[in-house]
């Protein structure tokens, strides 16, 4: 049997940068490689204070305008036998957002999608990005996937 673990978190932030809305992707210290904001839910957290605290801990980003992506990122974590489930969350950030990244991300980048599908490597990563860009950026936000964050 293979377990499943819901206890990570993953968020998108989205900003317009110089006149066009990207998105942020970080490079992260273990592994070398390009990704959005993640981590793991602390004992008595909700998912949402779990994506809160990760956004101000990898990039000080104060998150106010939260929203539930509708997506669930999905893989098979073979190093501990795992069905990993993850909710997605976006953070619509004001223009030319500030970042300041913490020790677990070396560089970062404002991405349009083809830049960001470039950089990610994992297929997972596009199918989240893909979505965020599809549902965030190409059309209306619907008001009903906004996060109270109060």
């Amino acid at each position: 049997m293979i377990p499943l673990n819901s206890s990570v978190v993953s968020g998108v932030a989205l900003s317009k940068i110089d006149g066009e809305v990207k998105m942020l992707l970080m490079k992260r210290v273990k592994g070398g490689f390009w990704c959005h904001v993640a981590g793991s839910i602390e004992e008595g957290e909700t998912g949402i204070g779990a994506i809160i605290r990760e956004f101000k801990e990898e990039t000080q980003i104060e998150v106010s305008n939260l929203y539930n992506a509708q997506f669930l990122e999905q893989f098979y974590e073979a190093s501990v036998n795992v069905i990993q489930l993850i909710p997605v969350f976006v953070v619509m950030c004001p223009p030319e957002q500030k970042v300041t990244l913490n020790e677990e991300h070396t560089e970062f980048k404002w991405c349009r999608l083809e830049e960001a599908l470039e950089l990610a490597p994992f297929p997972n990563q596009h199918a989240v990005f893909k979505h965020v860009w599809s549902y965030f950026v190409e059309k209306p936000v619907n008001a009903l996937y906004q996060v109270n964050v109060g």
